[in-house]
């Protein structure tokens, strides 16, 4: 009995201890089953909820993507330019960096492009050099100096872009600093003085481009597919490498070619012919750069002459089927008509198809000129050596349009006959920053109103502003 009522408490703990051990094991996986039960019954709903927050994040990205890429968006108007003046206060660094990163943008299809603008209405198509245009805008030279981005820019909207100026040879231009920006003028004052990589390398970034064209249009990549593109054979300009397009390729003699040295001047520009011409709709004499020492001599009637006529005889045998047109651009500072009835002499002779009036000038427009009222460090910079660009410009340009137009309605000299007596194209180039302007060159006998300085204060939305306020008019 005492052996019996001994062994009870141990046996009744041992008997109780699988009891404990299995409510313990139980619990656990009940709480586990419920769990389960819990996350299957919520599977569907978190499916739901990471597909919305997915959906709603590619919306957003896709939304954000479509503005900040639009030349419309206010952001490149109001934000962009100033702010890309405070991070560069030299405007030469923030030149550099902007066509660095168009570069960048166009290769990664993240650049600014014009959307939702009508192709053009009737009283804005314009046929030049036979390829009927959508708009009269064009990007003067200057801005893409190298022929890096002309695609980038053909992106922004306008029917004609000019790179350049290109010379034979490389010449790093005048000593740094030689940009200077007198922002409360929108104003800019340059000296670059032709800073170019030289004809053959840019002819090797331009023959290049024309070879990926063509890849990208299944006809290969070597130089039969790119002699086929340059011949018309994709149906496009061989220059533009776009219906409605034209890409225009400014030319200039080196500094260190002597400017009493004729011969060594037309040789200068009928190589760069000879290396660029395949690749250009339009080859542009520069002879009006006021930041080449003697190179505004070159425009009077004689030297002129030869260095044109020489430049179309090699236009003519640029090796593909349509041949590029050539245009003098020309000073504005040449402004009598003595000097302009011997440019347009020079263009009848020689056979050259159009003038671009005009390039940056060596004056200081009233009030500028004496700095009355605009802030003590721009009427400092007012005094800087260099080419004025910018609004003031623009009733000098509208006078020279009108002026150049009336003297070649005239007709070419006594005694010039055969080719090149065409009608001669009229291009605008200086102080227009709207369309209401745009229009007025236009209306004073321009085909094209191009713009530079109005694009470095108004962003990459400009030409579409342009193109949009003349259309309203």
């Amino acid at each position: 009995m005492r052996n019996t009522l001994a062994s009870s408490p141990a046996r009744l703990i041992s008997q109780s201890r699988p009891a404990i051990r299995s409510q313990s094991v139980t619990i656990p996986l009940r709480i586990a089953q419920r769990r389960q039960a819990s996350t299957a019954a919520n599977l569907p709903s978190n499916r739901i909820r990471n597909f919305i927050y997915g959906s709603t994040l590619l919306v957003v990205a896709s939304t954000g993507y479509v503005y900040i890429t639009d030349t419309r968006a206010s952001i490149h108007r109001y934000i962009i330019p100033p702010l890309a003046r405070a991070i560069w206060p030299d405007a030469e660094d923030a030149h550099h960096a902007t066509i660095k990163l168009l570069k960048e943008l166009y290769a990664l299809g993240a650049n600014p492009r014009e959307r939702g603008i009508p192709s053009g209405s009737s009283s804005s198509l314009v046929e030049i050099f036979g390829e009927p245009l959508a708009n009269r805008i064009g990007i003067s030279g200057g801005l893409d100096k190298n022929a890096e981005v002309p695609d980038a820019l053909f992106a922004l909207g306008p029917s004609i872009v000019e790179v350049g100026g290109v010379t034979p040879h490389p010449q790093g231009g005048n000593p740094r600093p030689r940009v200077f920006r007198i922002p409360g003028e929108q104003a800019i004052i340059n000296r670059y003085g032709l800073n170019s990589d030289g004809a053959e390398v840019v002819a090797m970034r331009l023959r290049q481009r024309v070879r990926e064209f063509a890849y990208a249009h299944g006809l290969g990549i070597d130089e039969e597919a790119e002699q086929y593109v340059l011949n018309g054979g994709a149906n496009v300009p061989p220059g533009s490498l776009s219906k409605g397009r034209l890409l225009a390729v400014q030319i200039a003699k080196n500094k260190i070619t002597p400017d009493d040295n004729l011969e060594a001047v037309v040789n200068d520009h009928v190589y760069c012919v000879e290396q660029l011409g395949k690749y250009a709709d339009i080859l542009v004499v520069n002879v009006s750069s006021p930041n080449t020492p003697g190179l505004r001599a070159l425009q009077s009637k004689d030297p002129l002459t030869k260095i044109l006529s020489a430049t179309v005889k090699a236009a003519k045998s640029v090796p593909r089927k349509n041949k590029p047109a050539v245009m003098v651009k020309v000073s504005p500072d040449e402004d009598s008509k003595e000097q302009i009835r011997g440019i347009c002499d020079a263009v009848w002779i020689s056979g050259v198809d159009g003038v671009i009036v005009g390039n940056t000038t060596m004056l200081r427009p009233e009030p500028l000129l004496h700095g009355i009222g605009i802030p003590a460090n721009e009427a400092v910079i007012l005094r800087e050596q260099g080419g004025f660009s910018g609004p003031h410009l623009f009733e000098r340009t509208i006078h020279l349009i009108k002026t150049y137009k009336s003297i070649l309605e005239l007709g070419p000299p006594e005694g010039v006959k055969g080719e090149g007596l065409q009608q001669k194209v009229i291009f605008a180039s200086g102080g227009i920053t709207n369309g209401q302007q745009a229009l007025e060159a236009v209306k004073a006998g321009a085909s094209i109103a191009m713009v530079y300085t109005a694009l470095t204060y108004g962003g990459v939305g400009t030409i579409s502003r342009i193109k949009g306020e003349m259309e309203s008019s």
